[in-house]
């Protein structure tokens, strides 16, 4: 039996015996319009001028960036989380709020962590168009290139989702940021960091993110 839907289909294209007219209520109904969303402006350079060097996974010291929420609604604290694509080390920090101001002030932190060699170790970070990463592009200055995924497409950093899954074994969704101290949010990351992983032929991605630490800081140049 031919659901109605389908009848008023096949009577919009006249293979039907009447018209549109011997049935004034299909005049009457509102056809659904197909609604795009509007990309949004990226925070600067795009993705698709990245290296190349990047997807291939070869070169030490490419991240993806994003933020973790607790609590949906309200202003309140997240996990700022980073993840090196070669080691899969995992980094996460506590951070004031879901703002630019907060991610560009724990970026300022780890540039201490890493003093002069920072550009060798984050060599490029890619995040997404969030609001909080608005000025995220300003740490260029530091020599590491700042790149954006394109709007809603999520699986363009892949690995920092999957891992931000990972996190929620021990910060549930729905479970407010303020419940966890700045020091367990960092002893989550260390204990992602000390699995061993069948991808990095069972090795942790904290002994290979140690080993190339190694590398760049015994080079003096």
């Amino acid at each position: 039996m031919l659901s109605t839907k389908t009848m008023y289909n096949e009577l919009r294209k006249g293979k039907l015996p009447i018209t549109m007219f011997d049935v004034p209520y299909v005049l009457t109904r509102r056809r659904k319009k197909n609604y795009y969303r509007k990309n949004k402006r990226l925070k600067g350079r795009s993705i698709e001028q990245r290296p190349k060097i990047v997807d291939e996974n070869s070169q030490f010291g490419h991240w993806e960036i994003d933020t973790v929420v607790g609590k949906r609604k309200g202003h309140e604290e997240v996990i700022l989380s980073l993840i090196e694509r070669i080691t899969n080390n995992y980094l996460a920090f506590k951070i004031s709020g879901k703002t630019s101001d907060a991610v560009n002030k724990a970026m300022e932190k780890l540039r201490e962590t890493y003093g002069s060699k920072f550009n060798k170790v984050f060599k490029t970070i890619t995040a997404d168009n969030g609001s909080e990463f608005e000025k995220l592009a300003a740490i260029e200055k530091w020599g590491t290139k700042v790149y954006f995924t394109h709007p809603y497409n999520s699986y363009e950093r892949a690995k920092n989702e999957r891992h931000n899954g990972m996190l929620r074994k021990f910060v549930p969704k729905g479970v407010s940021i303020k419940c966890f101290r700045s020091e367990q949010i960092l002893s989550f990351a260390d204990k992602l960091n000390g699995l061993p992983r069948k991808l990095l032929n069972y090795k942790t991605p904290e002994e290979l993110f140690d080993e190339n630490l190694d590398k760049i800081y015994s080079n003096q140049k």
